[in-house]
Parts: C-alpha cells; sequence; structure tokens
C-alpha cells in the first residue's frame, strides 16, 4: 500500500495502543476517542497523516454521558491533524436503527468544549468534548 510508505508501525496491543494515545495527544483530540479492543498493528505516516489501526476483532462502546453506542471496525484509518480526522472509515455511531458512518471527527478550534461528528451523508452532530476523555 503506497500510502503506508515511511509509516511508524507499532505491533501489539501495548505499543498500539500507546501509540494511538500518543497520536490522539499529540493532535489535541480526547483521549477516549479510541477505545480499542486487542490491537494488533497501529501505524502513522507523518508527512501526509495517514493513520491505520487494525484490531482483532470489531469493538462496540457506549459513550455513557451521551447515551451514543459506536462501533470500531477491525480496521479503521484516517488522515489525521491538529484538532481533527478526516476521510475516516471503520467508525460507525448508532442512530435510531440505522448505522451511519463517520467520516470526520473535530474539534473546535479556538476551543469551545465542543466536538463534531460528521457523516458521509454530512449529517453533524456536536457534543461535549469531556464525554470521551480517557475511561468515559
Amino acid at each position: 500500500m503506497a500510502q503506508k510508505e515511511g509509516g511508524i508501525v507499532k505491533k501489539g496491543h501495548e505499543e498500539g495502543m500507546r501509540m494511538a494515545a500518543s497520536l490522539l495527544e499529540e493532535f489535541e483530540l480526547p483521549l477516549g476517542l479510541l477505545p480499542l479492543g486487542n490491537v494488533l498493528e497501529v501505524g502513522f505516516v507523518r508527512s501526509t497523516g495517514y493513520m491505520w489501526i487494525i484490531q482483532e476483532k470489531k469493538v462496540e462502546h457506549e459513550f455513557k454521558m451521551i447515551s451514543k453506542l459506536v462501533s470500531y471496525d477491525t480496521e479503521i484509518d484516517g488522515y489525521i491533524e491538529k484538532k481533527k480526522i478526516k476521510k475516516l472509515k471503520g467508525v460507525k455511531a448508532k442512530e435510531l436503527m440505522l448505522w451511519p458512518p463517520v467520516s470526520q471527527i473535530k474539534v473546535d478550534d479556538p476551543p469551545t468544549g465542543k466536538i463534531h461528528f460528521k457523516s458521509l451523508a454530512g449529517i453533524v452532530k456536536t457534543f461535549p468534548v469531556e464525554a470521551f476523555a480517557a475511561g468515559q
């Protein structure tokens, strides 16, 4: 895969989780945004911002503060930059009976305490950033 060329790759759950957390921290995104399962690989290409995560099985996580169920596929990828992940694949949020894919996540800059999730259909949902703090 050409987009992975020149990437830093961490294999295994512990190393992968550390790398995922450090990317979220570096790009000023909430540390609880990616509640991952058994991580097999995390990679990042600094020159393009392309990042990928491979985990053993799909994970569903409920963010209790906002009563939102989110599904994380076995493969997640996208482009990370300051306060944003765009062209995101592998993440879906439950809306009534549907599971629309989340294509972009953006934290307000300057900070307002809000985070925005955009679906492929262009629908945007806004929540408090603290709902995605580590351990939520």
